[in-house]
């Protein structure tokens, strides 16, 4: 359903699905969580792999994104900047890379990123399969010069052989850079997170508290869901920051990619799954709070002056979209 709507402008598509939130019935104190279906999804179930080499492709992407080895100087792993017992960030509002020079951008967590309409902030990657390979040869990030190098470097170490030709049976030579990416992407399609708001909408009224369920239709009356809906509560569209109310940025979004003048100073919307966990906030990380982030939010994108109280509401309400980290890597927080 979110495809017909990107293909609108972002003002008008904005516009129109305020609308459409606004003609949704709101909670009255308060609504069953079926009145939701049409906002938001609950996540997917993880899918358990069945064939052993869809086993052997699960396990050669997590080592891939454990090992710094994809980095020039063998100290940046995706986990670095991705860290997985932090909810798949760093803290950090722009991270540093393999030499220490930092890019211009805060890094998005990679816990349920796959649902996403694209990759990175602007877009640029259609799926976490392409993103995964794009910081490997970024000379901010991993640095590394080549694919070529890519591929020799990993051709030299007698595990990979084995994981790359057990992954990829069917190939004669297995240990392409292609499917470095194919490996972590597999991989992070089992990145998922399952929160107590699931539980809401699969018919637990009573897995949101009282404040939490208010926070919720705060949520929706005041027009959030225009961008923040679906599975992701975030993540399916593109749009403009500064919408409503011009926002401060040097950062040109997604006209560095298309170059077409409406694509300016438009990002993808963030998803908002975990959002308490993975602050600081905005495309460049310079906002520390979620109080914040919500207030701006209404101020830029909603032309509203929210009240405390609703701030504050909404806030409960996001705590509510924290899920559960997968045990094994509640301690993978090392760069």
């Amino acid at each position: 359903m979110f495809h017909r709507y990107q293909i609108l402008s972002t003002r008008t598509s904005f516009c129109f699905l305020a609308a459409c939130w606004t003609l949704l019935p709101l909670p009255s104190a308060f609504a069953t969580p079926s009145k939701y279906n049409g906002v938001f999804s609950p996540l997917p179930e993880l899918e358990v792999p069945k064939s052993e080499s869809e086993k052997a492709l699960l396990s050669l992407g997590e080592k891939l994104y454990l090992d710094p080895v994809l980095s020039e100087n063998m100290t940046q792993s995706c986990n670095s900047c991705h860290q997985l017992g932090k909810y798949g960030v760093d803290g950090e509002a722009t991270s540093p890379g393999a030499f220490g020079k930092r890019g211009d951008r805060n890094s998005p967590s990679s816990y349920n990123a796959f649902l996403h309409i694209a990759q990175f902030w602007d877009g640029r990657a259609k799926d976490v399969e392409e993103q995964a390979l794009g910081p490997v040869l970024n000379p901010v990030e991993m640095a590394m010069p080549s694919e070529d190098i890519v591929v020799k470097r990993l051709k030299g170490i007698d595990e990979y052989q084995v994981l790359f030709k057990k992954a990829f049976a069917d190939e004669q030579d297995p240990i392409r850079y292609v499917n470095v990416g194919k490996a972590i992407g597999a991989f992070e399609r089992t990145l998922i997170t399952p929160s107590r708001f699931d539980d809401f909408l699969r018919g637990n009224a009573s897995a949101l508290t009282a404040e939490e369920q208010k926070g919720l239709q705060t949520f929706v009356e005041v027009g959030c869901t225009a961008c923040h809906m679906g599975t992701g509560v975030g993540g399916s569209l593109y749009q403009k920051i500064g919408l409503v109310k011009p926002y401060k940025t040097d950062d040109l979004g997604r006209y560095e990619i298309t170059k077409q003048e409406s694509d300016k100073f438009v990002f993808k919307v963030p998803s908002l799954r975990n959002i308490a966990e993975t602050g600081p906030y905005y495309h460049d990380g310079s906002v520390k709070t979620l109080e914040e982030a919500v207030q701006l939010m209404g101020t830029h994108q909603l032309g509203r002056d929210l009240t405390k109280e609703q701030i504050h509401d909404i806030v409960l309400f996001l705590n509510s979209l924290t899920g559960k980290l997968p045990e094994r890597f509640a301690d993978l927080t090392q760069r």
